[in-house]
């Protein structure tokens, strides 16, 4: 079940991204996330959350991809067929940024993530379809996101679903001593 998270779930959020990170790089710290939410999480960069619901009979009927409802229409749920559980399994943080060509607005993956015991069940994908008709409906023309070169399952179900490399970022480390 998809549910529209609220601001009042920052630290949820701060959980979902340093788990991300530390999935990643694991023997490092990642307590300054803190105050990236803390600067760029509020109502107007929505947040999802998938819950598994309390019983497999209230699921309803499935569509062909597993999941029904499309964008956020009103509804705060779209539901798809995962077992049972009370924390979320995934969450979708989405921010806006400006493409730099053309000058429009547009929607910014900020963080996807889903617990690694729930992975490759379509969690993913069924994610970022409701995100591209959530921005498809408030008129969007593109999704941005960053990833991880070494991230290869996310680039392959990024590459999967359509996304194209469009930029690189690159850093340069610089020493502090002289």
């Amino acid at each position: 079940m998809i549910r529209r998270g609220s601001t009042l779930e920052r630290s949820l959020l701060l959980k979902f991204m340093q788990r991300t990170y530390q999935d990643l790089f694991p023997n490092k710290d990642f307590s300054h996330l803190e105050q990236t939410v803390k600067q760029y999480f509020s109502s107007d960069t929505p947040l999802w959350w998938v819950e598994e619901e309390g019983e497999q009979g209230e699921q309803g009927e499935q569509g062909d991809k597993g999941t029904r409802g499309q964008g956020d229409k009103g509804n705060n749920y779209t539901q798809f067929p995962i077992p049972n559980s009370q924390f979320p399994i995934a969450c979708l943080w989405v921010g806006n940024a400006i493409d730099q060509v053309q000058g429009n607005r547009h929607a910014h993956i900020f963080i996807l993530y889903v617990v690694p015991e729930h992975r490759r069940r379509g969690i993913g994908t069924a994610l970022m379809r409701y995100v591209e008709n959530w921005a498809i409906q408030r008129g969007d023309r593109q999704i941005g996101l960053q990833v991880f070169q070494s991230n290869k399952p996310a680039l392959n179900l990024y590459n999967q679903l359509g996304y194209q490399t469009q930029s690189l970022w690159m850093v340069k480390f610089l020493s502090a001593e002289k």
